[in-house]
């Protein structure tokens, strides 16, 4: 039986909860990942300044590709929430630097986050199984 979909990564656990969601899915060529808050150590990165948040969920998201067989290459599409306007120019800048060339569309809107964190990425990749581009 051929499947679908893949789930890609281990389940996703906050301070000992699994949470009821994948953190990346495969459906044929394209990688869907989970809005990515920034994490350190397990925890929801509350502290910290946007540019260092911004960067552990860029981490994040580049170490779920990859499990994925992906690189940010392949993102094409990427949805961000913050939870203050002020803070886009810290996330663009640092956003730039994981994206220089070619970079993904990208949504940005500021929103009341979930986790008391300053950012959210959500990503989608296009990434054939076949490894052709």
């Amino acid at each position: 039986m051929v499947r679908k979909k893949q789930v890609i990564g281990e389940p996703l656990e906050i301070g000992g909860r699994v949470l009821s969601l994948s953190r990346a899915i495969r459906a044929g060529d394209f990688v869907y990942l989970t809005g990515q808050i920034p994490m350190q150590d397990g925890v929801p990165m509350t502290s910290g300044t946007v540019e260092e948040q911004t960067r552990a969920v860029l981490d994040d998201i580049t170490h779920t590709l990859a499990e994925a067989g992906c690189t940010r290459d392949d993102v094409i599409k990427a949805l961000v929430w913050l939870r203050d306007r002020s803070d886009f120019p810290g996330f663009d800048a640092v956003y730039g630097e994981y994206f220089p060339v070619e970079p993904p569309t990208r949504s940005a809107v500021v929103s009341d986050l979930l986790v008391d964190a300053r950012v959210e990425v959500e990503v989608v990749a296009y990434c054939p199984l076949g490894g052709e581009s």
